[in-house]
């Protein structure tokens, strides 16, 4: 059977270690290049299939691919846009298998999240109804670690990392001014549904006391006046407050404190910013100077303090979907699984799509501590391996080295064009 060629396509926001997947499939393909002949990479994601714009990996040295590895963002362009049912727009899936077959692309690696394994379990599905079956498999990437089955997913470790450093040092900060300037500080950090990153927040404490002192997650319905207790309580034992709130904190309603009353293309709610909700609410209710931050894009982007176990995990799963579809495979995911947390050791196995597609991983409420403002020691047993071990990038005069891809386009072999 001759070798064929493979998609890779990275989807939604992008991590700090989503690029170590990408080097991971593509080293591990070229290593097996008498059964896949070359990866393209989609640019600006699964658009790149849609449209035929596609990246020739070939073109690349194996030390710029391996380059990859210290590198944030994501190298070929992402893009959120989701493929809906058959039903909704055959002509979408029709275009796909088109490219797919006259560029003779008979493996598909989506790297992404939720959305993302739910495109790939479908394309799956129809490639064998449209008459040209291409192995798919998901390879996971969010930094909101709501993956189901798989212990973590590639890209949290490094965020959970920075935003526990991050908050340890603005705590330090905060209590030096304490006295005669700021009483509260607040981090709002990514979870638009799960909390995990905001859980991450509480390994900055590990002293009763410690900052964070409060942590608001999507989980706890928010109850006002329970918080602003909390926070008098805080300030007047320990002259500060530090806070950690997740963008998704909600009422009991479900209506979210920052929501902004837009959509984004995957129909999600667009939030607004919680931060000055709660930033506002201290002011007017308690009367404390404050400050807040919000990390968004500089807690996923982190490549210089990213977690070295996070940065192997990614490479992982971009090398075992390869293996996985060599294997024959097809509409899975490589998922981590965790064999004991002290030492920390894990392994790759495989989930069908159809477990993972579509399905949201809370944080426990096991993890939560009694009060909802929290973390217990569960939790960290759980969070604490996520972050260990720095891998730094190379430096030069004080900056860290990315590289930057060739991204040498395929040639099209169609004259019909599709707009997306």
């Amino acid at each position: 059977m001759p070798a064929m060629n493979a998609f890779y396509a990275q989807s939604g926001g992008v991590t700090a270690v989503i690029n170590a997947s990408a080097c991971g499939v593509i080293e591990t393909a070229r290593k097996h290049r008498n059964r896949i002949a070359n990866v393209y990479a989609g640019r600006n994601g699964i658009i790149g299939a849609l449209t035929e714009d596609m990246i020739d990996t070939n073109r690349e040295s194996a030390r710029n691919i391996a380059a990859l590895m210290t590198t944030p963002g994501g190298a070929f362009g992402s893009a959120r846009y989701k493929l809906r049912s058959l039903e909704e727009n055959k002509a979408e899936y029709e275009r796909l298998i088109e490219v797919f077959r006259a560029h003779d692309i008979g493996y598909f690696f989506y790297n992404g999240g939720n959305d993302s394994m739910d495109t790939a379990h479908k394309v799956s599905l129809i490639s064998k109804r449209m008459g040209f079956p291409v192995t798919c498999l998901g390879i996971p990437k969010t930094v909101d670690n709501d993956l189901p089955v798989t212990d973590c997913c590639p890209g949290f470790g490094s965020v959970a990392k920075y935003v526990a450093v991050s908050t340890k040092e603005a705590a330090l900060d905060v209590l030096s001014m304490a006295k005669t300037s700021t009483k509260v500080f607040i981090l709002e950090v990514m979870g638009r549904h799960a909390g995990w990153i905001a859980a991450a927040g509480g390994l900055a404490g590990s002293q009763p006391g410690d900052a964070p002192h409060i942590i608001l997650f999507p989980e706890v319905p928010f109850n006002k006046r329970a918080f602003l207790k909390k926070v008098r309580d805080c300030v007047k034992q320990h002259e500060y407050c530090v806070i950690v709130v997740s963008e998704g904190a909600r009422y009991a309603n479900g209506q979210f404190l920052a929501e902004a009353g837009t959509r984004d293309a995957f129909g999600h709610a667009q939030l607004g910013g919680v931060a000055p909700v709660v930033a506002n609410m201290i002011r007017e209710n308690l009367g404390f100077k404050y400050h807040y931050a919000v990390a968004d894009y500089l807690q996923r982007s982190a490549r210089h303090i990213a977690s070295a176990v996070d940065v192997r995990q990614a490479y992982a799963v971009g090398k075992a979907a390869v293996e996985f579809a060599l294997q024959g495979k097809t509409a899975v995911m490589p998922v981590i699984k965790r064999i004991s947390d002290k030492p920390y050791r894990w392994r790759i196995e495989s989930a069908p799509l159809s477990r993972i597609a579509n399905k949201e991983k809370m944080l426990p409420r096991r993890y939560i501590s009694g009060d909802g403002f929290g973390i217990t020691p569960a939790a960290r047993r759980y969070l604490a391996p996520l972050i260990k071990g720095e891998d730094y990038p190379p430096y030069i005069n004080g900056l860290p080295v990315h590289v930057t891809l060739k991204n040498a386009s395929v040639k099209p072999r169609l004259n019909s064009k599709f707009v997306v």
